[in-house]
């Protein structure tokens, strides 16, 4: 006799969902990531924190109006030093940026974009489309092509950084060109931003840091 409730139940067999999912890699798509995909890092409890930790959730708290830990600062709250000299950069992005604050979040968004980091993309396209910078921009980074409308100094900044990204260097005329109208230090600051900013993202990525409850993700999976 069959048991109703398991004839119910709509599941795929092992072995298809296995070769579904080796379909989508052979035509160079990927799933995207299953939506209960476990937090591995989430916040310690107060009580199980040590000395530094309780410390970095007191700086946190003063930073974000009595908030908790949240973000890249949950899992990086399991090494205090580590997160320390991260809040440093933070604090030179928030205050000394080199780059105007609209220019600032073109290589944080190529970073959260190029690592597919949903919590960074979903904090840093409102400071971005806040800071002025074209929406346009902002959601033709957000599905992988070339923005079509920017100004000069947006598109010699946008071009520096998806070639550093993916060629994983910088030539001669993209180098001279961007030195011309940044000048070394400059460039210095948007490399650091892009770095700081995918370290940041490799972090969440690997804790699998979750969105804010309710938020709906809102990178496409892209294909690589």
């Amino acid at each position: 006799m069959s048991n109703p409730s398991r004839s119910a139940t709509h599941t795929l067999p092992f072995e298809t969902a296995f070769m579904l999912v080796l379909i989508l890699i052979a035509l160079g798509l990927h799933p995207a990531p299953v939506a209960y995909a476990q937090n591995r890092m989430p916040p310690i409890p107060e009580s199980e924190m040590t000395d530094a930790q309780r410390e970095l959730a007191e700086w946190y708290r003063g930073e974000r109006d009595g908030a908790r830990l949240a973000g890249p600062w949950v899992p990086l709250s399991r090494s205090p030093e580590v997160a320390r000299l991260m809040i440093d950069m933070r604090s030179h992005v928030a205050n000394r940026s080199l780059l105007n604050p609209q220019l600032t979040e073109i290589p944080i968004l190529i970073a959260a974009r190029e690592w597919t980091q949903q919590f960074e993309w979903n904090a840093h396209a409102r400071i971005a489309e806040r800071a002025g910078l074209n929406t346009e921009i902002i959601a033709a980074i957000a599905e992988g092509r070339r923005p079509g409308e920017m100004s000069e100094e947006e598109e010699i900044l946008y071009d520096f950084c998806m070639e550093l990204q993916r060629s994983k260097s910088v030539s001669d005329a993209t180098y001279d060109r961007t030195l011309a109208a940044f000048g070394q230090e400059r460039i210095i600051e948007a490399v650091a931003l892009q770095g700081y900013y995918a370290l940041l993202a490799m972090v969440m990525n690997t804790a699998r840091t979750p969105l804010p409850e309710g938020t709906v993700p809102p990178l496409p999976m892209l294909p690589r």
